[in-house]
């Protein structure tokens, strides 16, 4: 039988990304003149990836963006941000020890992530995680991303898995709508950056830390579909 296929959202789910996007952007937006935005803003500028983040926090300001000037600055977001890493990015609490759990019980753990690959394998790298993951898939990985179920059954078919025994982890509507759009069951983490409160977010469980997540929780929710 096909080994049970566990995957994770990146930011807000595996890793406390939040210090490193705000420093980012923040560095970003800087040579636009805009104002810098903080850590209260960053439930509504994350989940699509960097391009997005930028287009928000400039509409966040109140500024329009000229589509010649933003690859511009996804440039400069991706420089900063490649240059910095892992910065103060880390784990959540209770991640290593749930990553065990799930080994010892024979599932294939990876990674589905809006941001681009070029930044999600290198920042797994330097906290010595990747390794941890059969697969690793970003926003530019496929031709479509999350919300899109495609996304996450594309990485679990790449893991050599079957999307009718995978489970999906994440923090936000684009996680869960895309494993609901699929037929995947979903787990949801409270303590990511979702800017929806997360038991609105239709997931079929919701976690408060990783202490929650054993195979007797993935198991249950298998047997439910």
């Amino acid at each position: 039988m096909t080994a049970i296929t566990i995957v994770f959202d990146l930011d807000g789910t595996l890793l406390d990304t939040a210090p490193d996007l705000i420093d980012s952007l923040n560095h970003t937006i800087e040579a636009g003149g805009l104002a810098p935005v903080g850590y209260e803003d960053i439930t509504h500028l994350v989940g699509q990836g960097a391009k997005v983040m930028i287009e928000r926090a400039y509409s966040l300001r109140g500024v329009a963006i000229s589509q010649d000037l933003l690859p511009v600055l996804l440039d400069r977001f991706i420089a900063h941000y490649g240059a910095n890493m892992p910065g103060k990015t880390q784990p959540f609490p209770g991640l290593i020890e749930a990553l065990d759990r799930l080994e010892l019980a024979g599932y294939t753990l990876a990674v589905c992530t809006n941001k681009i690959e070029k930044l999600a394998r290198p920042l797994l790298e330097k906290l010595g995680l990747s390794d941890r993951f059969s697969v690793i898939t970003g926003g530019d990985t496929f031709p479509v991303r999350k919300p899109d179920p495609r996304h996450i059954e594309e990485t679990v078919m790449l893991a050599g898995g079957d999307p009718r025994r995978a489970i999906m982890i994440g923090d936000s509507i684009n996680d869960i709508l895309a494993a609901n759009n699929g037929g995947i069951p979903s787990i949801a983490v409270s303590f990511g950056y979702t800017d929806i409160p997360v038991e609105e977010l239709g997931a079929d469980r919701v976690i408060d830390s990783f202490d929650a997540l054993t195979p007797a929780l993935v198991e249950t929710l298998l047997e439910g579909r």
